[in-house]
């Protein structure tokens, strides 16, 4: 990856656990970032089952398939760069919440959405 080191998506309660990511994802991911020009702050990635239990996400989240992550935004300007690259390189699934942004490449789940939180 050129913008990201893979420690960068270790789930708190495993070290290591980023190497658990999907390889596609973060190839997705790592063009969204050049695409956009800023950087992407990641505020979650991998999760273990009992940690995503803790913070709160879903039964199956993408997150603990690897498959997902949240960035952090801090204005809609930046959440207006973000989700623009994020689709130029081929996500279809977004979720905008405030402070973050979820994006997830999980085929298993219903495409070519965009959510709120």
């Amino acid at each position: 990856m050129r913008n990201f080191n893979i420690n960068e998506f270790d789930c708190p309660s495993e070290e290591g656990s980023g190497s658990k990511m999907d390889k596609e994802f973060l190839q997705l991911l790592d063009n969204a970032r050049d695409i956009a020009g800023v950087p992407f702050k990641i505020t979650s990635g991998y999760r273990t089952k009992a940690h995503n239990r803790e913070v709160g996400g879903v039964n199956g989240s993408s997150h603990t398939k690897g498959l997902a992550a949240d960035l952090a935004c801090s204005s809609s300007a930046h959440r207006f760069i973000i989700i623009t690259a994020l689709l130029e390189a081929g996500f279809t699934r977004i979720g905008v919440a405030s402070n973050f942004i979820h994006v997830d490449y999980d085929h298993d789940k219903v495409g070519q959405v965009i959510w709120t939180y």
